[in-house]
């Protein structure tokens, strides 16, 4: 099965523009700008699905902005707060099983995505800052 171009079709008809696609990789970068989604990276690595959207680095190590985000976490619906490899990012992630994955459930990731957004952008900017 070719689950590049499932996907692909998925965020098509999501609404999504297609801002990269490097089939070779299994990668698409896509964007959403109705819902504030710039630059979401999508992972195609079966047997999972990987998205990846970057929302702000940090300089400092804070205790109670990593506890507010793991509170956040919490509410979420899909998807959850990490810390890149590096240790000075934060993104959104979220996995899913390509399989069985259909287009409700990949629309329902960007939904959340985009509910975090609209919900917790005030704080995204402040924690920017720090």
């Amino acid at each position: 099965m070719d689950y590049l171009a499932t996907i692909e079709q998925f965020a098509t008809n999501a609404g999504c523009q297609i801002a990269y696609r490097n089939g070779q990789e299994g990668i698409l970068k896509i964007d959403n700008p109705m819902d504030g989604i710039h630059n979401l990276i999508i992972g195609v690595a079966p047997p999972i699905l990987i998205m990846e959207q970057f929302l702000f680095s940090f300089r400092a190590d804070n205790g109670q902005m990593f506890k507010q985000l793991l509170q956040k976490n919490r509410d979420m619906i899909h998807g959850a707060f990490v810390i890149n490899e590096e240790g000075n990012k934060v993104l959104f992630r979220y996995t899913m099983q390509l399989e069985n994955l259909d287009f409700n459930e990949f629309e329902s990731a960007l939904n959340s995505l985009g509910l975090l957004l609209s919900e917790y952008y005030q704080q995204i900017i402040d924690f920017s800052k720090i």
